[in-house]
């Protein structure tokens, strides 16, 4: 069985979840077996996770799980893993599956791939792709344990309804007390999907002269309705807020589409975005280096440039 780990939000799935329960079910189609999702904590809506590939819907409650720790949530997910006869753990590749893989692997005794972004292959061994080199190749890694932990990039797989509604079960494992007390929790509020999720993004830079002028990039990513970013740079002087820094030391993202403004291309940069399908940087230097890692590149002056863009994508949509 393909045991996957479907985060909620206050009772929504968010885009990560269906994804890994759509990949999940690919791998089990490879491995000729089922995909089961698991959820912890609030389960509305949890049986609609079927329609994306899962067999079964297993659902654990705890007074333990009551915040994230991954602690206990890694107690809770090996523990189920054990008890379905899961050979395969999928989580999304984000800050929850990050901490997770790892325990869930060591209490598993399994092989860990994180960061996959393909379905894995068995052709007499269980392999799967992933990148490396700051996104420069892609490398095939072969996992001989009996049970495996991936963890996939977001953007890896479009998730499609494929199936229906399914029963969720209880599901009874032991989890231990958590050894974390959470005062408080802050989360960023917006309308836009939040940068590792997002599937259009719109980013600028220290070329922006002023945080006075972001309003012409913010004009541009609601047209779009993308997620705004930025470089480095620009969070280190407190033009824009840190969570939107992308790069090799911020938040790394692989949308649809990166439209970069005014941003030269440093290599700790490019680490971060260079896996976005598609890349279309906007600067007024010719010698930028972000233009070789381009699809699409205007060498003009951005103040010029974005306006217009945005007007007449509002143009088109209308």
């Amino acid at each position: 069985m393909v045991l996957v780990y479907a985060e909620s939000h206050e009772g929504k799935f968010k885009k990560a979840a269906l994804e890994a329960v759509a990949y999940g079910s690919a791998t089990a189609k490879v491995l000729g077996t089922e995909c089961a999702a698991v959820v912890i904590g609030d389960a509305n809506g949890a049986s609609a996770l079927g329609q994306y590939g899962a067999s079964a819907v297993h659902h654990i409650s705890s007074d333990n799980l009551g915040h994230f720790d991954s602690q206990t949530y890694a107690a809770a997910l090996s523990g189920a893993a054990t008890a379905l006869g899961a050979k395969v753990v999928i989580l999304a590749h984000n800050s929850v599956g990050k901490s997770l893989a790892g325990r869930i692997a060591v209490k598993l005794s399994a092989g860990c791939v994180t960061a996959a972004n393909a379905v894995p292959t068995n052709d007499g061994a269980f392999k799967v792709k992933k990148n490396v080199f700051a996104g420069k190749a892609v490398a095939d890694y072969q996992i001989d344990s009996d049970v495996k932990v991936l963890t996939l990039s977001g953007n890896s797989i479009k998730p499609e309804v494929i199936g229906a509604d399914v029963t969720v079960s209880p599901l009874s494992v032991d989890v231990p007390a958590s050894k974390i007390k959470v005062i408080s929790t802050n989360k960023q509020q917006g309308d836009t999907a939040p940068l590792p999720e997002a599937e259009l993004v719109v980013s600028a830079g220290r070329g922006m002269k002023d945080p006075g002028n972001w309003g012409i990039i913010e004009d541009l990513a609601n047209s779009l309705g993308a997620t705004t970013a930025c470089s480095r740079p620009v969070a280190d002087i407190g033009w824009r807020p840190h969570h939107e820094h992308v790069g090799q030391t911020g938040v790394a993202i692989k949308p649809n589409l990166y439209i970069a403004a005014g941003i030269s291309g440093a290599i700790q940069h490019l680490a971060g975005v260079n896996s976005s399908k598609c890349i279309v940087v906007i600067n007024k230097d010719p010698e930028a280096p972000f233009f070789k890692a381009a699809d699409y590149g205007v060498c003009a002056d951005l103040f010029d440039v974005v306006p217009k863009l945005t007007e007449a994508i509002k143009k088109a949509k209308a």
